[in-house]
This record gives C-alpha cells, sequence and structure tokens, in this order.
C-alpha cells in the first residue's frame, strides 16, 4: 500500500528518518520516516492512538525520541530542547489549544512576540492579516472566544514568531462547519505563503483540501506516503484508517 519517496524536490525542510518513541516502556512510533518540502503542507493522517500527536511533540522536542534522526533544514536538532526548536523558526499549535484564558487577544498575540520577529505591534498587524475574525475581537479576553476563534488565537499566536514552519495537532476537531472552513482558508494562504504546514488530522476531506501531501500512520507505522489527491482516492484509506467527515 506505501508509495516511497518525500514531497517536493531539493532538500525537504523537515526530515523525519526511523524515528521511534513512546512513553516509558510503552512504545508508540516504529521507523516512521516522513518530509515535509519548503512551502508544503503535509497532512499526517491516521485515527486516535496511531501516534500522530507522538510525532509533533518529537519534532517540537516535548517527547524524547528512542531512535531516529529529526533534521531541520538539514541539521539534526533530535537533542535540542524545545526553546532552541522555536528559535530555529518552528511554531507549535497543540490540540488544546493553550490560549491565556484572561489576557485579551491581543496580550496573547503580544506575549508570544520574540525580538528576532520584528517589533511585536507591527507584527501583529502582520499576523492578523491572515485572521480577519480576529480583528474585531482584540480586547475580548481569550475565555470569552468560541472554540473556533480560539483555535484562530492559537494560530495566530504561533505566527508572532515567523515560524518556517508550522506543527498543527487536529486544528479542526470539535470546530462547527463555518470555523473548519476558516481554519482551511488560513491553511491555504499561509500555503501561499510558502509557510511550511505539518498537519495532524483525521478529517481526510478537509486535508485533501488543504495538503500537498499525506501521510497515513497505522499503529505508530506509515502505512502510505503520497501526494494527498492518492490518499483521498484510496478505498483503504477512507474506510479503515481515516474518517472523512
Amino acid at each position: 500500500m506505501a508509495e516511497t519517496g518525500a514531497p517536493g524536490t531539493g532538500d525537504p525542510l523537515l526530515a523525519v528518518e526511523r524515528l521511534e518513541a513512546g512513553y516509558g516502556p510503552l512504545p508508540v512510533l516504529f521507523g516512521v520516516d516522513l518530509a515535509v518540502g519548503h512551502g508544503q503542507v503535509v497532512a499526517l493522517l491516521g485515527r486516535n492512538g496511531a501516534g500522530k500527536t507522538t510525532l509533533l511533540r518529537c519534532v517540537m522536542g516535548l517527547t524524547r525520541r528512542n531512535a531516529g534522526r529529526i533534521l531541520f533544514d538539514g541539521a539534526e536538532i533530535g537533542d535540542l530542547p524545545p526553546h532552541r526548536r522555536a528559535r530555529l523558526g518552528i511554531g507549535w499549535v497543540p490540540q488544546e489549544r493553550r490560549i491565556f484564558p484572561d489576557l485579551t487577544v491581543r496580550e496573547n498575540l503580544l506575549v508570544a512576540a520574540r525580538p528576532e520577529a520584528g517589533r511585536p505591534e507591527r507584527r501583529m498587524e502582520e499576523v492578523l492579516a491572515f485572521f480577519p475574525l480576529l480583528g474585531p475581537l482584540l480586547d475580548r479576553r481569550g475565555g470569552l472566544l468560541s472554540g473556533g476563534e480560539q483555535q484562530l488565537l492559537a494560530v495566530a499566536r504561533a505566527l508572532m514568531g515567523r515560524p518556517r514552519l508550522l506543527l498543527l495537532d487536529e486544528p479542526t476537531e470539535g470546530l462547527a462547519p463555518v470555523m473548519v472552513e476558516a481554519v482551511a482558508e488560513l491553511l491555504l494562504q499561509l500555503r501561499r505563503e510558502r509557510i511550511s504546514v505539518l498537519l495532524a488530522e483525521q478529517n481526510l476531506r478537509f486535508a485533501s483540501r488543504v495538503a500537498e501531501w499525506g501521510v497515513v500512520l497505522q499503529t505508530g507505522s506509515v502505512v502510505l506516503s503520497s501526494p494527498m489527491e492518492v490518499c483521498a482516492r484510496s478505498p483503504e484509506v477512507a474506510r479503515r484508517l481515516v474518517p472523512s467527515a
């Protein structure tokens, strides 16, 4: 079922090679290979428990690898702490979002600004150009936002650091259709801006719209790596691996 090869041409921005990881004695990932090209959106597909979140956490340095390599722009980063990876240009949006509920949208954004990303207020203006729904909400506290608005805020906060690679964990889970559409439009815009994205997702229809390449995980192993249109047409993916609704 697997189709070999990496997306795009040339050296990838992110390369994961034979990655193994787990929690204590419990193994989760078994020799995972994947690549994300410069300016590409790659969907990491699979059901709950397939290992998607663990893989993203390994790339960010939040879960320790047991074996394998993680290369970012050709350099090994597998032993770097998370803050060093963030400075290299990796942004992280976890499934639970982790915005500050007592801070306003404006404050949530400004607290995430880094000196190397430029003047905070100017950078916030640049980021808000991607998020027309957040502009009118700048003075609203994060805890008063809807789930979809919080998701957009979490992505906007990650973009404050000018990441070259954005890691998104299940960004559409629990969102109303109108907010799923907003997230899709955002990812398509990031793709046009040549920001690389590694997206963990169960919604095959959504992933097919925004991603160029798909990597399907089942019980911690890659069972398919191919252009997204191939994943979308695969009855095996639709029936057994990834819910399509």
